[in-house]
C-alpha cells in the first residue's frame, strides 16, 4: 500500500467491510477526543495532542489500535480477551469493537500525554 496522504485516504484503501470497521474505530476515538488532531504517522492514522495518543491499523482479520505500552500494561486484565504485544492490541473483524475500553484506554492516554507535556515543560524551565 502507497503512504496515504490522510485518514479517509487509508480508509478507502481497504476491502468494504473492514473499511466499515475502520471509519468505526475513527468515530470512536474522534468521539472520545474530539481536540486530538487526526495525522498519518507511520501510514497509518493517528490522533494527537501534545503527542500521539493512539494508531489504529486495518488488517486481513483485525482492526490493529496501538495505544502504546504503558495503557496496554495498565489494561492488561481487560484486554486480556485480546491477541496484542507490548504496544498494541488486535480487535477481530468479526467481534464488536469494545467501544467503553477504547474509551476507558483514551482517557488514560490523554492524561499520560498531559503529564508527559507538563513534565517537558518544567523541564525547560529549569
Amino acid at each position: 500500500m502507497q503512504k496515504p496522504n490522510n485518514t479517509d485516504e487509508y480508509i478507502a484503501a481497504f476491502p468494504h467491510d473492514v473499511q466499515t470497521r475502520l471509519q468505526q474505530i475513527r468515530e470512536v476515538i474522534k468521539k472520545a477526543v474530539p481536540q486530538a488532531q487526526e495525522v498519518i504517522s507511520y501510514a497509518m492514522p493517528a490522533y494527537k495532542l501534545n503527542s500521539v495518543l493512539v494508531y489504529f491499523a486495518g488488517w486481513d482479520k483485525h482492526i490493529g489500535f496501538y495505544p502504546g505500552a504503558g495503557a496496554i500494561a495498565h489494561f492488561k486484565d481487560e484486554l486480556a480477551a485480546y491477541k496484542g504485544a507490548k504496544g498494541s492490541v488486535q480487535f477481530p473483524l468479526d467481534e464488536p469493537l469494545p467501544v467503553d475500553l477504547i474509551n476507558n484506554i483514551i482517557s488514560y492516554r490523554i492524561k499520560e500525554d498531559e503529564a508527559l507535556a507538563l513534565a517537558r515543560r518544567m523541564k525547560k524551565k529549569k
